[in-house]
């Protein structure tokens, strides 16, 4: 398809978001940039999935053979209990799992998405905008660079803290705070590790994780509850591994291990969780997708599903419409329902999960033990979807092609 010189689209973010976004745009003949702050791309990250309708996406993208190449090798959830004993097993093969069948790590998805994407897209690292100002026909832009362009649309998909979001409605996006704090980090594989995705949950609120790659690491995470909110998202680094070591002090299981590799890791994340609940997701020229306009948490396990179906849906409205006004509200149209859908949490969520005392750990071990049973599993099976059906819930996928 010819490129369309009078669509010069501006996508801010290159981590799962924007460069989806940019594949479908150049496949209908817009020209993109994608600018993204960090120096080149951010590999790091958790084990993510590709499920639902997002599987649709990158089979249609071509890159479902990719991804099933870079499998993390996790064969399915394990629920640890308070002697370190085995309280449930969640086979990936059952009908209740944690695990997929396209299971990756964050930072093999992203170095995919941008390899398939990066011949047709501007790529610029290491750069970020800082002024956003819109006039009738386009959007002038200041960059820290010192750099000022115009485009026709400007696209917001910088993440649950996006910078560029403010930029484009103020204070207006809400941040609905959980209460919930969590960490992810690679510690080193050790002999007694296995390929389960293990769940250990330990008073006073918190839960430790550790799950596979295929790096020959181990992917950790801690999470706890605060009553009162916190500002650990902020604090230096140091700072950061600090309050974990004080938060997994006398945890159990393997809080001891996590603690002493605190110190030697260099791929800390720390950050509160929470959901966006914006109002709007485009103001004039400007629109927002992923995690930047509708961050549903980690816990829903449909942040990587919302924004490659946000981006593709974006994309294929703008190229069916000529007002860009018209491609915004259908975008809108059809992804609203979904994301109120997905961002939907049990009852409860996350306390229920999150026991203070050593009973309520007991009966939450003791209830996982008893959905892993057998003959729960093959009750549930009776009644689940056909994973054929599966890959088509939550919305309809139109064929923009």
């Amino acid at each position: 398809m010819p490129i369309n010189k009078e669509k010069r689209i501006l996508v801010v973010g290159a981590s799962i978001a924007g460069p989806t976004l940019a594949f479908w745009l150049t496949q209908y003949g817009f020209l993109v940039t994608v600018v993204e702050r960090a120096p080149a791309l951010r590999l790091g990250g958790q084990n993510i999935d590709v499920n639902g309708p997002a599987r649709k996406i990158v089979q249609k993208m071509g890159i479902e053979a990719a991804i099933l190449a870079q499998n993390t090798t996790e064969v399915g959830l394990q629920i640890i209990g308070q002697d370190g004993e085995v309280a449930g097993e969640f086979p990936k093969e059952a009908s209740l799992t944690g695990t997929r069948e396209l299971e990756i790590l964050r930072g093999d998805l992203v170095r995919i998405l941008y390899d398939c994407s990066k011949k047709h897209v501007d790529y610029r690292f290491g750069d970020s905008i800082t002024a956003l100002e819109q006039h009738p026909d386009e959007v002038s832009v200041m960059f820290a660079s010192g750099k000022t362009e115009t485009f026709q649309l400007v696209i917001a998909a910088d993440g649950v803290r996006s910078k560029t979001r403010k930029l484009m409605f103020g204070d207006e996006p809400q941040f609905k705070s959980l209460g919930l704090y969590i960490a992810y980090m690679t510690i080193p594989r050790q002999e007694n590790d296995n390929d389960w995705w293990r769940w250990y949950t330990a008073v006073d609120r918190r839960v430790l994780m550790l799950r596979p790659d295929n790096k020959g690491t181990i992917r950790a995470s801690v999470a706890f509850l605060e009553d009162n909110r916190a500002t650990h998202e902020k604090r230096p680094t140091e700072e950061q591994k600090s309050v974990l070591k004080t938060k997994l002090a006398g945890a159990g299981w393997e809080a001891d291990r996590i603690r002493q590799a605190i110190d030697g890791t260099d791929d800390l994340y720390f950050d509160e969780v929470g959901q966006i609940k914006a109002p709007r997701w485009s103001t004039g020229r400007v629109a927002m997708i992923g995690d930047a306009a509708y961050c549903p948490t980690p816990i829903s396990g449909k942040g990587t599903t919302l924004a490659l179906v946000g981006a593709y849906v974006l994309a294929g409205e703008l190229s069916r419409h000529k007002r860009h006004e018209d491609a915004f509200a259908a975008y809108e149209k059809l992804m609203r329902p979904y994301v109120e859908e997905v961002q939907k949490l049990p009852p409860g969520t996350p306390r229920l999960v999150y026991p203070e005392t050593k009973f309520g750990v007991s009966v939450l071990n003791r209830v996982a033990g008893i959905m892993a049973s057998k003959p729960v599993q093959k009750m549930v099976g009776l009644f689940s979807s056909d994973p054929a059906e599966e890959e088509n819930k939550g919305i309809d996928l139109p064929d923009y092609q």
